[in-house]
């Protein structure tokens, strides 16, 4: 059995992926009895109008069939459908894209942030659209998100009370390609902390979230949607693999790429290969407010005060390093049940992912702290300035 069915000791690394698997994959055809209630199938993407959808949205029932039609596309299909016309109110779409080029200006005088994927500056990014338009607009907020099909879409891979936050990316004629990647949660990761995590981690990741975009304007091929490897996301160790020249080579060989009109939604499995296009317009200022919908169930069971406990253990934790009573590996192991390991949720305006895909971790800084033998009031200063920049 190949890696993708039978990964090495239970986990994936970037030497051991065959990407051989993952292009008799990406020759699959979509099979139009998976996509009953799609009114076309264009470069293997299911298309479904939101117009019609109208009945099936009406009930229980029908929601249900349509929205495990839905997941079987995102889970064993294409991995990626669109919604034409998702938002059919152009209007508060135009009021909506006015807010956010306000918001665009107001930010980038006040400097630019760090970009996912993409160098700094060559498109402009609102983190947090969804509670800045909230705030700024409530009446129109309420307009663009009373959206039955796109409730319904993010329901269909994750469930009720699912988690919505959205971040709008506005790609100016000029502005380059991304590379190829995978989404978050493990996609925003190193390939040296992916390959850390177990292969059915691998499998679970892209379970916790969808990702999503609706176009604030008419986006054709030569504006640069969204390029996407249908069937991609069925290869399991894609995260350890999509760093790789050979995958990034096979992916710019192969990609589709769908027009959008304004109003129109794209939903896709976050382990879906994409990677947004080249704007070679000469005109279209591409906005799209893109979702980043998360599953209820990534919480931890108890509310902890880890900055308190950092604080609390920082000055005997120097001791027994510095009296080399704890291994490193002892030290880690103590690290990991105080200090939050993971760099989300945070306020990615004041917390920007610099240098990387994530914002530094308090585990990382308490860490780095120790082994610096950083003085306890300096320790303290970076950690409360950490927590800050989260909550901005």
């Amino acid at each position: 059995m190949n890696i993708q069915q039978t990964p090495q000791r239970g986990f994936y690394s970037a030497d051991s992926c065959n990407l051989n698997d993952l292009a008799a994959l990406a020759a699959r055809e979509t099979d139009i009895t998976d996509a009953l209630q799609a009114t076309d199938i264009a470069k293997k993407i299911p298309i479904y109008d939101a117009s019609t959808l109208t009945d099936h949205l009406a009930s229980l029932a029908t929601r249900q069939a349509l929205m495990a039609e839905w997941a079987n596309i995102l889970q064993n299909g294409a991995g990626v459908f669109v919604i034409k016309q998702a938002q059919p109110d152009h209007a508060v779409i135009d009021e909506a894209t006015a807010i956010y080029n306000q918001i665009i200006a107001d930010e980038k005088a006040g400097g630019t942030a760090a970009d996912h994927f993409a160098a700094a500056g060559s498109n402009d990014r609102v983190w947090n659209s969804l509670q800045k338009l909230c705030t700024a607009a409530p009446d129109v907020f309420i307009r663009y998100f009373a959206a039955p099909a796109i409730d319904a879409a993010s329901e269909s891979w994750l469930g009720p009370n699912y988690q919505m936050t959205a971040q709008i990316n506005l790609v100016h004629p000029g502005g380059k390609a991304q590379q190829a990647h995978r989404d978050y949660h493990l996609g925003f990761q190193t390939a040296e902390i992916s390959a850390l995590y177990p292969a059915h981690v691998h499998d679970l990741s892209p379970l916790m979230t969808l990702q999503g975009g609706i176009a604030h304007c008419d986006v054709p091929v030569e504006s640069g949607p969204t390029k996407l490897l249908p069937f991609s996301q069925l290869y399991r160790p894609g995260y350890a693999a999509w760093r790789r020249d050979d995958f990034r080579a096979f992916f710019e060989d192969n990609y589709v790429q769908l027009p959008l009109n304004k109003g129109d939604a794209l939903f896709f499995n976050p382990a879906l290969f994409h990677a947004a296009g080249e704007n070679r317009s000469s005109d279209i200022q591409r906005m799209v407010n893109l979702m980043q919908v998360s599953s209820a169930f990534g919480r931890s069971l108890e509310a902890i005060d880890r900055v308190t406990m950092c604080k609390a253990l920082y000055t005997s934790l120097c001791d027994a390093w510095d009296a080399q009573n704890l291994s490193e590996a002892a030290l880690d192991a103590v690290i990991a049940s105080t200090a939050e390991g993971y760099s989300f949720p945070t306020n990615l305006d004041t917390d920007p992912p610099v240098g990387g895909l994530a914002p530094q971790t308090q585990a990382a800084l308490l860490k780095e702290a120790v082994l610096a033998k950083t003085p306890t009031d300096d320790f303290f200063d970076h950690l409360d300035q950490q927590a800050g920049r989260k909550l901005a």
